[in-house]
Formats: C-alpha cells, sequence, structure tokens
C-alpha cells in the first residue's frame, strides 16, 4: 500500500514543522491525531482541514473532526469517513489544518511525496522528522517553575560552601593578608 509523506509546518514559524508519513487508506481524523501528537497538544478542541491553494488560502472543502453544516447546507466533510488519499489531487497538495477555533492555532500542510514501500516495523502514521520547538498550547513550554527552583536549589551554593573556600580566592591578596604588607611592592622578586 502506498504511503503519503506530508510535511505539516506551524504557521508563525516555517522552521517549525513535522513530517508524517500515512498509508493512503488512513482518514483524516488519523492524520489529525497524528499531528496533535507531533506538537504536543491535548485532543480537546475541534479542528478542520481546508483545501488549499498555492497561497495556503482556503480554496475547497472543509474536513472536520465534528459533523458540521456548511453555508450550502450540505454536511460538511467528516474526518472520520473521508481517507486523506480521497483529497490528493495534485503532488504537491495543501491542506490548512485549523486546531481550536478560539485559539486558531494553524498549521500548513503540503504532501511531499508517496513513498511505495511500507516499513512493517512501523506503526501508521509515523512522525518521522521533528525540526524546532513546537508552541505552547496553553502558555509558555519548556521548564516548569517547580523544575526551575528544583535546578536552581541543585546547583545553588550556601554559606556553608562559601565558608570551605568557594568564592573567597583571591580575597586575602585584595585584604592585604597575604605575604606581602601593604605598603611593600614586589617587581621582579625584588622588594622595592
Amino acid at each position: 500500500m502506498a504511503l503519503l509523506r506530508f510535511r505539516v509546518y506551524w504557521e508563525e514559524d516555517d522552521q517549525v514543522y513535522r513530517d508524517i508519513e500515512l498509508k493512503a487508506g488512513q482518514s483524516f481524523l488519523e492524520f489529525h491525531k497524528s499531528i496533535l501528537i507531533a506538537f504536543e497538544f491535548d485532543s480537546k478542541h475541534s479542528a478542520s482541514f481546508f483545501e488549499s491553494n498555492e497561497r495556503w488560502t482556503k480554496s475547497g472543502r472543509e474536513i472536520n473532526s465534528e459533523v458540521l453544516v456548511n453555508k450550502k447546507d450540505a454536511p460538511a466533510l467528516s474526518m472520520i469517513k473521508t481517507p486523506v488519499s480521497a483529497l490528493i489531487a495534485i503532488p504537491d497538495q495543501k491542506f490548512l489544518y485549523i486546531y481550536d477555533p478560539a485559539k486558531n492555532w494553524t498549521f500548513l500542510v503540503e504532501l511531499l511525496g508517496v513513498n511505495k514501500e511500507e516499513d512493517p516495523r512501523r506503526t501508521y502514521p509515523y512522525i518521522f522528522r521533528k525540526e524546532g520547538i513546537a508552541p505552547s498550547q496553553y502558555g509558555i513550554k519548556g521548564l516548569t517553575s517547580d523544575k526551575m527552583i528544583e535546578i536552581e536549589e541543585k546547583y545553588d551554593l550556601g554559606a556553608d560552601e562559601m565558608a570551605e573556600g568557594f568564592g573567597s580566592e583571591g580575597e586575602e591578596a585584595a585584604s592585604g593578608g597575604g605575604e606581602e604588607s601593604a605598603g611593600e611592592e614586589i617587581v621582579g622578586g625584588e622588594e622595592l
């Protein structure tokens, strides 16, 4: 069975993308779930795929995660029932993927190519490349404040370490507590 290879870009930064392979017969719902996993988003919100033109503007049908009725009173295509391959019309087919309409997370989806050989060791959809740090769905991504405090405490040098010599290097010479007296200067090994 043929494999469809897609690149999913985050709209705000084209250096952040995920490459995903899926079987030709797999549904848009399976593709939707793999995008959420690839970008570390939850699945609490609705989403839609839209057929797109070269300029990344909606130019065709909507494929929605929920059953909707569009403006012409015809039901929108359902992600559950629509295989991705059914809407592949050109070699570089493009889609817009919009997740959580309230936040309007927008991703640009482009068909990279078609592979003829399936790897029996892989489960499809298969995320085979991740580039860039995914955007944070609900705020700042990375170290949580609890984790940051834990790291700071682990490497923090307290008063006990300072008493044992950490941080006091060079203080004796600056305070005059070394071998030379405060009024003498040594140049070339001779006292002046």
